[in-house]
């Protein structure tokens, strides 16, 4: 409607304008009284984050409640006799479901074992009692432990494959069905660089972790047409309790009878296999990845293992 239209009054035109400018108001009106939905990519979205009460877990959980979703933190905190750094502690657990509530979202934090199927399944169960279901996994939990294979124990190779190839496998299983029933669901795994080259005295871990890209792709092809994605990030060194401990720098810096962690990122440093000259990621750089890969921007990938490597890879065959 114009106002030069001659076939207007003046009048008609400015009693037309003021229905309009009323009707807008009425509807802004309506808009500011609505409930507000939480901001972000996962607003509404409720996400199981094993090993999640330290490290990428941490930052995981972090990540995903400031971006609007509801948090399930699982960790065994449990010491491992083979394993030679400390494990979470429940300290660990309440400061990152702290985290959680900080951001304005719910969080469930629960003493769980992914190396126990029964144990995995309960998390899952009760995950979806408390917040209705469960549209987002990230399979974290991890251990690493270093042997020769010639006489690394029965215990250390049983520990790490139990923890890092059964307890995606637990994790996975447990939530699946759920997401296939209601046709939406993204499950992101944690392997590492580890996952695509051979490592020396690192045997079990490194086939733990191409294990889980294995089961990643298969378990991709099997539920594809239930809009369903299962993909995995393969991060190099990351700065986490895992890597930066007071074992590993021992490991790294043999015959210095004091260690320390400056030290060990300087020897890190030192690393031929890592083009950007960088000691480590840090966590906040694989959840940038593991976000994207849950996110409806990645709804066509799935199968995939995303490199965080610092270009470690750009030297491998395509």
């Amino acid at each position: 409607m114009a106002e030069d239209d001659p076939s207007i009054s003046r009048r008609q035109f400015v009693a037309s304008a003021g229905l309009v400018a009323a009707a807008s108001a009425s509807s802004g009106a309506a808009e500011a009284a609505a409930p507000q939905r939480p901001a972000g990519r996962f607003a509404g979205k409720v996400a199981w984050i094993t090993g999640g009460a330290r490290g990428q877990g941490r930052s995981h959980a972090q990540r995903l409640a400031a971006e609007g979703a509801d948090i399930i933190l699982s960790d065994s905190m449990a010491s491992l006799p083979t394993i030679d750094y400390p494990m979470a502690t429940q300290a660990d657990l309440d400061e990152t479901a702290d985290m959680v509530r900080a951001a304005g979202r719910r969080v469930l934090a629960l003493k769980s074992d992914v190396r126990d199927p029964a144990a995995a399944a309960d998390v899952a169960q009760k995950g979806a009692r408390t917040f209705g279901r469960i549209d987002l996994l990230i399979a974290n939990a991890g251990v690493y432990g270093t042997s020769p294979l010639a006489s690394m124990s029965d215990a250390l190779f049983d520990d790490i494959l139990r923890t890092n190839l059964y307890g995606v496998f637990h994790s996975m299983r447990a939530v699946l069905p759920g997401m296939v029933e209601r046709r939406s669901g993204r499950i992101v795994a944690v392997a590492s660089l580890a996952a695509r080259t051979g490592q020396p005295n690192t045997a079990a871990y490194c086939a733990s972790k191409w294990g889980v890209i294995g089961m990643v792709k298969a378990t991709a092809l099997e539920v594809a047409r239930s809009n369903v994605t299962v993909n995995c990030v393969c991060p190099t060194a990351v700065n986490t309790p895992l890597l930066n401990n007071a074992a590993a720098w021992k490991r790294a810096l043999p015959g210095d009878p004091a260690p320390t962690q400056a030290k060990f990122e300087a020897k890190m440093r030192e690393n031929p296999f890592a083009p950007q000259g960088v000691p480590w990621v840090e966590p906040s750089d694989v959840s940038d990845s593991v976000l994207f890969l849950l996110s409806d921007e990645a709804r066509h990938i799935t199968g995939s293992a995303i490199d965080v490597a610092a270009g470690s890879m750009a030297g491998n065959a395509a």
